[in-house]
């Protein structure tokens, strides 16, 4: 009998993002042009962190807002940043039309879902809302899911904010 032959790990592929130098890559920028431009994620390590990053103009520079939070299931997190991203809209640009970007898919749909049919088809969202009294922002917003980790410097800008605030 031949004894085992060892077994190989495929090794680890490391990707490199280059951001670009806008909230968005330029074949996405156009489609949001004269909107508020607002990214928002979330982040667990020992605390949960909540970013938001609002670009007012493609050339200017964002606005970046962080909170510490306690952990929360991960959906969970994500819509309280979503959340945290609209109420910092509404604080910094109010009345401004915007469109919010998150790297999670469940958060988009769910806000998105409200605004389409009402907040009557989720209560819990809108208990969510009525204390930072953010109804009234879900008229103003879209709501747009954007891949994790891709190459819009806005996510890049959110995921690493929420990390350190998480830590």
């Amino acid at each position: 009998m031949l004894p085992a032959m060892p077994r190989k790990h495929p090794k680890k592929i490391v990707r490199r993002y280059t951001p670009s130098p806008a909230p968005l890559p330029a074949r996405l920028a156009p489609a949001f042009a004269g909107l508020l431009q607002v990214f928002s994620d979330a982040s667990q390590r020992r605390h949960g962190g909540l970013a938001a990053v609002l670009f007012a103009d493609a050339d200017g520079e964002p606005l970046v807002v962080t909170r510490t939070v306690a952990v929360h299931g991960s959906n969970e997190l994500e819509l309280q940043a979503a959340l945290f991203a609209l109420a910092q809209a509404r604080l910094h640009f109010p009345g401004r039309p915007l469109a919010l970007f998150s790297d999670n898919r469940d958060a988009i749909d769910r806000l998105d879902r409200a605004c389409r049919l009402g907040l009557a088809v989720d209560p819990q969202l809108a208990a969510l809302l009525a204390p930072e009294d953010l109804a009234g922002m879900l008229a103003l917003s879209t709501f747009h899911w954007v891949r994790a980790h891709a190459s819009c410097r806005g996510n890049l800008l959110a995921d690493r904010h929420a990390a350190l605030a998480a830590a």
